[in-house]
Formats: C-alpha cells, sequence, structure tokens
C-alpha cells in the first residue's frame, strides 16, 4: 500500500469527469438560429470551454464561475460569484442569465451547462427578500447537517431562478441541459437546485425543513416553484462515473475494488459504516466510495465533511492495516484550501493532539494539516462530489 496509489486511485475517478473528456460527446446539433450558452457551476468555466471547442456555428452566453477560476473564452463571457455563501456578484450573474435566456426565440437553443455550485453563483432573492438574509438562511442550513435535498427545497422556494424558473424564461425557444452531477442519486431537481426542472415543493415543505433544524424562516421571498418546463436534461457525468473509473485504477494497480455506493449522511456516520465493511473484507481490497456527506457544525475549527470522515475513520480504525483517502471531487472541502486528508492506522499514534477532541471542535482541518496529511490539489474543474478510497493488506 501507498499514498501514491490512493492518490492514483483519486485522481483517476476526478480525471474521468472532467468537462472536456464528458461533455463534448453529448452537445446537441446546433439549431438554425442562435445558440445561448448559460453555463453555471463549479465546473462552468471548464464546461463552457469544451463547448467553445467543439461547437460549430454561432455561439453566445455566460458561464457563471467561483470567484478565481480562469478560463481561455473566446464567444461566452465568464463572470465570478461567491461560494458556498452568495455575494452581491452572485445576484448580478443570476440577472444576466436570466436576461439571455429571456431572449430566446423560436428557433434558437439555450442550452445550460449545469454542475454542482450553481445554487450559490446565480443568486436571485425571492421578491422582497434582501441577500443578506438570504445568505443567513443558507448558512445556517450548511451549518445544521441538513441535507441537499433539504437545503435545497429552501432555496428553490426563495429564489426567482431556481426551480425551473430559469428555463421557464428560455421559452419557447429549444432547451437542453447537460448536467455534472454531484447530488447522490442524479436527481435533476437537486442539482445546482434545479434552474431548468420543474418541481413540486411546496412552501410548507420548505419552511418545515427550517423548523425542523430551528432557524427562524424569513418573512418575505417565498413563492411556488414552477410545475412544467419543457426541454431535455441529461446527467454527463456523476459520481458513479468517478467511482467506476477509479476501481478500473484500482484494478490496474492490483487492488480487489469494491464499490460501497453513494453516502448522503453525517462524516462521521459514514466512518463508522466504512469501518464495519472494513473489519468484514480480507485480501488486498480498495474500498471505494462516492456521495456528499454533511456535517453538523458545533464547534469553531476548520475543515470540512471529507477531513472529518478521515479523522473519524483514524480514530476508528487506530492501529490497524489501513490506508485511506477522502476528499472532495471539486479540490475544495469546507473551509480552509484542502481537498481532504490522507489518513491511516497510525494518524493517532503520530499526532500530538488528541483526535477525540479535534473532531468534537470540528478541527479536522487543523489535525491532518499539523501531521502533514492534508490533501491539497487546488480546484480540479469538475464537481462530482466526494470521493473515499480506503486500502487493505493482508
Amino acid at each position: 500500500m501507498s499514498r501514491a496509489d490512493l492518490e492514483a486511485i483519486w485522481r483517476a475517478g476526478v480525471e474521468a469527469c472532467l468537462p472536456a473528456r464528458v461533455v463534448p460527446p453529448h452537445l446537441p446539433a446546433p439549431p438554425k438560429e442562435r445558440t445561448i450558452a448559460l453555463a453555471i457551476g463549479k465546473a462552468a468555466a471548464g464546461m463552457a470551454e469544451a463547448l467553445e471547442a467543439h461547437w460549430p456555428g454561432p455561439l453566445e452566453g455566460l458561464a457563471v464561475a467561483p470567484h478565481g477560476t480562469g478560463a481561455a473564452l473566446g464567444r461566452i463571457a465568464l463572470a465570478h460569484a461567491g461560494h458556498p455563501l452568495p455575494d452581491e456578484a452572485s445576484v448580478a450573474a443570476a440577472e444576466r442569465l436570466m436576461a439571455l435566456a429571456q431572449q430566446a426565440q423560436p428557433g434558437d437553443l439555450v442550452l445550460v451547462l449545469l454542475s454542482g455550485g450553481a445554487s450559490a453563483l446565480a443568486c436571485a432573492p425571492g421578491e422582497g427578500l434582501s441577500l443578506a438574509e438570504k445568505r443567513r438562511v443558507t448558512e445556517a442550513l450548511l451549518r445544521s447537517g441538513a441535507s441537499i435535498v433539504e437545503i435545497n427545497r429552501v432555496r428553490r422556494l426563495l429564489s426567482r431562478i431556481k426551480g425551473g424558473r430559469l428555463g421557464a424564461a428560455a421559452a419557447p425557444a429549444r432547451l437542453v441541459t447537460l448536467a455534472i452531477s454531484d447530488v447522490a442519486g442524479n436527481i435533476p431537481r437537486e442539482i445546482g437546485s434545479g434552474p431548468t426542472m420543474p418541481d413540486l415543493t411546496s412552501e410548507a415543505e420548505a419552511r418545515a425543513v427550517l423548523e425542523r433544524y430551528a432557524i427562524e424562516a424569513p418573512a418575505a421571498g417565498w413563492s411556488e416553484t414552477v410545475f412544467d418546463v419543457p426541454g431535455e436534461f441529461l446527467v454527463v457525468a456523476s459520481g458513479w462515473t468517478a467511482m467506476h473509473a477509479a476501481a478500473e485504477e484500482a484494478e490496474r494497480l492490483g487492488y480487489e475494488p469494491l464499490l460501497l455506493g453513494e453516502y448522503d449522511c453525517e462524516a462521521r456516520d459514514a466512518a463508522s459504516l466504512h469501518a464495519r465493511l472494513w473489519r468484514e473484507t480480507s485480501g488486498r481490497k480498495a474500498l471505494i466510495s462516492g456521495g456528499e456527506l454533511t456535517v453538523s457544525v458545533t464547534g469553531e475549527g476548520s475543515g470540512g465533511p471529507n477531513q472529518e470522515f478521515a479523522l473519524a475513520c483514524a480514530i476508528a480504525l487506530a492501529g490497524s492495516r489501513i490506508e485511506g483517502l477522502a476528499a472532495d471531487s471539486d479540490g475544495i472541502d469546507g473551509s480552509g484550501g484542502a481537498a481532504g486528508a490522507f489518513f491511516d492506522g497510525t494518524s493517532l499514534a503520530r499526532s500530538s493532539r488528541h483526535a477525540e477532541a479535534a473532531l468534537a471542535a470540528n478541527d479536522s482541518g487543523g489535525f491532518f494539516a499539523a501531521l502533514g496529511d492534508a490533501f491539497v490539489t487546488g480546484p480540479t474543474g469538475t464537481n462530482v462530489s466526494d470521493l473515499r478510497v480506503i486500502l487493505t493488506a493482508p
């Protein structure tokens, strides 16, 4: 076993989901009239680049990516906005996207290139709702341990662009959405809060989420989502794309891959499940999983769901012959600059810190940074949520 193997397996999974690989094979035929491209999300810049490189006809539009993201674009404009919390640039980007969609005419193609992170990057608060109030609700939900489905249920009902509204604005043009999914199960309405997908969520259901996590509901900004949005939707890459590619690389390196599936739960609970599954295996194995983990934040430390998972695993499997890597496929895990962390059976013995105390303080990032085990990649250009690998040896 080696960290080189872990990194090779993880990178193989991520590289299989890069826009340059997954976008071109699924592009629709060019229309007779205009093509308006609307790219939103952490992979927006790369998806727009892939489109420009393979689109034969006239092309215009806007790509909205996180601050600091670069792209070599010529025909599509590039805008930057805030993530994970929306900022004023997010509001301006949403207005530009809606305006471009509303310009579309019969015979035009509105091609939406969607990826995770779109919810914050394109933020149009509901009528009467301030950006500050939208940020307050979003931050509280992100810290509460709520699932992405619950978070999006609220975000859709407090928006003028999510929940099918962007897609409805493009009518009567042809609407095609190509998505890189960061959501377990690849549910279209949950990817980027479904700006081009119909949604039947009620205001009562959204308010119930806030009540469940004791978050004060805004007084204004509520509206029902769009129930019917004509258009085509295709997921071009997902967590399973990454997991299968990672499994192929693990097999090439001499491990028997075990695909554990996608997890959508608390990071510590996922770690307990992985530890139990590890104890039930034998031989030279590679346990591979994906999904989007959550953290109920009560401490003031740094880190994210993957580092929290890694620390909980290191505690549960202390002294075992295992090595693992848990990292977010987009290159950023929660707060701090790491994508995730390496961990093994000696992590606790090598540290001068009390691991359980670090976990209780939600300071997994600080724990692994001090060990030199933080995994730093920078933005990867794609986003299919988490990818975790645990290697075992006889």
